[in-house]
């Protein structure tokens, strides 16, 4: 008996691999934000029960003084690397690796001097954590490079296991930490622990990172790269002015008690932080290969984790509190009362990341940067509005104002992006 096979069973196979395919790559992307996540949750509860309120605010600064220069880094080197060279010819992919990881470096290596040089300035509190930071930046962003480059590539295992190695690696760093019990100490261990991560980036790639092709790199993606390092820095830039200027209206601790609260939401940040380490290179490769699902695929993102954030939010308002104070200390006090706030920020932030993916795929940098400035206004406007007029708790709703209403915008922009393609061409992919 002979079997045969019809055209439409034919037809449908190629269809079943590729869903196939990218339901493999999205998994290692959500395992390897998973690793990420417990990573990053992880060393906040650790150092917030170490260290107290106070403490714990002086760390966060330093946390999202590093969230502007890792977006820097990103916006000149990984952004338009995972634009323009996932699913390339594995040489031109090879050869953009060397380069985008090299201009990392070059960003670590001198935004790392001015954040040494600043901590040493400062002094108190908050100069040691600075310097510290300054140390360790080099490493960070190259540790951070190494996992765009692997999911250009649709190679999310390798990313995976890299932070698996940086997770490993921060728990004998934490313990010595812990022993020297200050704020500068956890974050060298954390800094340290990234640099180890980064090194072995460089032997699962079996690429040099290439400092010397950096302003080569730069000159090739200045359309895209200019205009991503202002759409990144005004995200994290805004996330900085808001906690400087939290601190200063109502007190440092606040920005301890604010940083808690997003703490327990974890999981959905640090998805969100890097979420394009995934949605991007696959919006890539929707819109190369079914233009017209592209929305249809940037609404399951983005819908999916607004609905995710909103359940986890849920969860922490019913959970016990003798759970929130084994979790955060001291902190849980501040920190319990912002969790509606920060619930619907996160919710907020969630569907927008779904249009910001089209956005980038399809490398309508003004209209995704027009988007970004005016989400950016409205966070440090909300935030430090909020702060001014009802302390702590205000400034987390003006906040979540403030994502809910850049969510909407980032959409509308989305779909005049998607209408303008469907009447122009598809742009050629650079594969050099």
């Amino acid at each position: 008996m002979t079997s045969t096979t019809t055209d439409g069973e034919q037809a449908t196979r190629p269809a079943r691999s590729a869903r196939r395919a990218l339901v493999g790559r999205l998994s290692w992307g959500l395992a390897d934000q998973a690793a990420s996540s417990i990573s990053n949750f992880a060393v906040g509860l650790y150092v917030a029960r170490s260290l107290g309120v106070t403490a714990f605010g002086v760390f966060s600064l330093a946390w999202v003084t590093y969230g502007v220069v890792l977006n820097v880094s990103r916006g000149l080197a990984t952004d338009p690397l995972v634009v323009r060279f996932s699913g390339v010819p594995e040489q031109s992919w090879r050869g953009a690796v060397a380069r985008s990881t090299g201009t990392a470096l070059c960003v670590g290596s001198a935004l790392g001097v001015l954040c040494l040089a600043a901590g040493l300035g400062l002094g108190g509190r908050v100069g040691p954590a600075f310097a510290a930071l300054g140390l360790m930046m080099p490493g960070l962003l190259l540790q951070d490079a190494w996992r765009f480059s692997f999911f250009a590539a649709g190679d999310g295992r390798k990313a995976f296991v890299n932070d698996i190695v940086w997770g490993v690696a921060l728990i004998p760093a934490m313990v010595v930490a812990a022993h020297v019990d200050t704020v500068a100490a956890f974050v060298l261990a954390w800094g340290a622990s990234a640099t180890v991560a980064a090194a072995y980036g460089w032997v699962q790639s079996g690429i040099r990172p290439r400092p010397a092709r950096a302003r080569g790199w730069l000159r090739e993606q200045r359309d895209l790269g200019y205009r991503y390092l202002v759409e990144n820095v005004s995200l994290s830039g805004a996330s900085q002015l808001r906690a400087y200027g939290l601190g200063a209206i109502v007190g440092v601790s606040a920005v301890g008690a604010v940083r808690g609260a997003e703490l327990l939401m974890g999981p959905f940040l640090a998805v969100l932080m890097g979420l394009s380490l995934v949605t991007v290179p696959e919006a890539a490769r929707v819109l190369r290969r079914a233009p017209h699902q592209l929305g249809r695929f940037c609404l399951f993102l983005g819908g999916g984790q607004a609905t995710g954030a909103l359940l986890w939010g849920a969860a922490l308002l019913l959970m016990p509190g003798r759970l929130g104070e084994l979790a955060l200390g001291d902190v849980w006090r501040s920190s319990s009362h912002l969790l509606v706030q920060i619930t619907l920020s996160v919710a907020g932030a969630g569907l927008g990341t779904g249009a910001a993916a089209g956005l980038r795929a399809l490398g309508a940098a003004r209209r995704s940067l027009r988007c970004q400035l005016f989400a950016s206004a409205c966070y440090v406007g909300g935030g430090l509005g909020g702060a001014a007029l009802a302390g702590t708790a205000g400034s987390a709703w003006g906040v979540a104002a403030a994502t809910v209403s850049g969510s909407a915008v980032w959409w509308l922009q989305l779909r005049s992006a998607l209408r303008e393609h469907h009447r122009e061409p598809i742009p050629e992919v650079r594969t050099s």
